[in-house]
Order: structure tokens, then sequence, then C-alpha cells
């Protein structure tokens, strides 16, 4: 898996490619790999609280809803939660189910003024198989990372 350099300089290119306005997209295996070189790097996961207790939790990951549960309306305290639990200086990736509303979190930090902000591509869970199941095709469970179930 390379240097903590060539990891944020990959995710880099992939954010450019797709036109991404915050600092980059990672990789599940990536991101992990960033808990443990970058100092004061933190992951936050974005997926409801019904995610949390039922499908897993990240140890040591912010959790902070993108949707509020029940109901899937986007959270307006969003970025007030943010900005009370993360430093906007700190190296910040953003986790949900499969890759899509942490998108809009990590847009949305950085459009609150956080300049180091990165997106994990497949999400908690990856995206869905051919008979509708997640957790079969990428993700960060799938890929044999920290997680827990409650």
């Amino acid at each position: 898996m390379g240097k903590l350099t060539d990891i944020l300089s990959l995710a880099r290119t992939r954010a450019e490619a797709l036109e991404r306005p915050y600092q980059g997209e990672l990789l599940p295996q990536e991101a992990h790999k960033l808990l443990q070189l970058a100092p004061g790097a933190k992951l936050v996961d974005v997926r409801t609280r019904a995610e949390w207790d039922w499908v897993g939790r990240v140890p040591g990951a912010i959790e902070i809803e993108w949707n509020q549960y029940p109901g899937g309306v986007r959270n307006p305290n969003f970025v007030a939660e943010l900005k009370r639990q993360v430093d906007p200086e700190a190296l910040v990736m953003f986790l949900c189910r499969s890759g899509v509303r942490s998108i809009g979190a990590a847009s949305a930090a950085a459009e609150a003024g956080y300049a180091n902000c990165y997106n994990i591509l497949e999400g908690f869970e990856g995206d869905k198989d051919a008979n509708g199941h997640r957790g079969n095709i990428g993700g960060w469970r799938k890929n044999g990372l920290p997680w827990i179930q409650g």
C-alpha cells in the first residue's frame, strides 16, 4: 500500500477525474492505512443511527448522521456537529453505506472550510450484488477492516 504521500496523490487524482470539490477519493484499505499513518486523521461515519446499531460500527469513528433516521431528512446540524467534534485542520475521511452520502458530507465539509476532506469509495457495505445484497462487493467490511456489531 504505499506511503502517505502516494495514497493522498492517488486519491487526489481520482477526485479530479470525478470533478469533486474536496481533496480526494479513497478506497477503504487506503482510508484505514491513513488512520495509521496520519496523526490526527479522523474517520466520520455519516450513516444513520439504525445503520450503526444494526449493521455495524467502525471503532473510533466519529458518528454524525448526514440524513436523519427515521425519515431520511437531511441533518440540518451536520456542519455544526462536525465543527464541534473535528478540527478543521484535520485530515477527515467520510464513510457511509456505499459511498454516496459521504460525497455530500465531504462536499459540505469542504464548503465549510475543511481543507483536507476525503470520501471513502464503496462505503461500509459496498454495492449490491446480483441478488440485491450488500456486503459481498467492495466496502469497508468486505475488505476485512476493523468493525464491530452492537
